[in-house]
């Protein structure tokens, strides 16, 4: 009878601390209003808003080439593409509301890739300048995404 109860005090002892261990540490809670007004949780994202196969081979070109010289980038910018009768397609880049790159693709789909190598040069660029300028220019009447 004693063993029995040896047994028995060691099974429930080894219940108890299971069950201790299962339970896990509750997280800490975050306050929602500590979080910054301009914290963005997607960001480097490079957005596809084009019609046609022109404008697709354009962004696939653009986002290919941007990836391999810049991987760690942290820029999101959108590709909008606006096709016309008289132009071919008109392809605009923006980043932060503001234009970076604008372009006409004649209907050659062979030139959309070359078009799109130039456009990752000077979309670098133009985002270092806005960039540059957000840090220095400080001004209490309007926020960060205003400069």
């Amino acid at each position: 009878m004693q063993v029995m109860g040896f047994w028995l005090g060691i099974i429930i002892a080894a219940l108890l601390s299971a069950a201790v261990a299962a339970q896990e540490p509750e997280p800490p809670r975050r306050n929602l209003d500590e979080g910054r007004i301009n914290s963005d949780p997607l960001k480097g994202l490079i957005i596809n808003r084009t019609i046609t196969v022109m404008g697709w081979d354009f962004y696939s070109s653009f986002t290919q080439v941007w990836q391999a010289l810049y991987p760690e980038s942290q820029d999101t910018m959108t590709i909008i593409e606006r096709p016309t009768a008289q132009f071919g397609s008109e392809i605009w880049i923006t980043y932060l509301n503001r234009n970076v790159f604008h372009t006409f693709l004649s209907p050659a789909r062979s030139r959309a890739q070359d078009q799109s190598r130039k456009a990752v040069q000077a979309v670098r660029e133009n985002i270092d300048i806005i960039n540059a300028q957000r840090q220095f220019i400080q001004n209490a009447d309007l926020g960060p995404e205003e400069m």
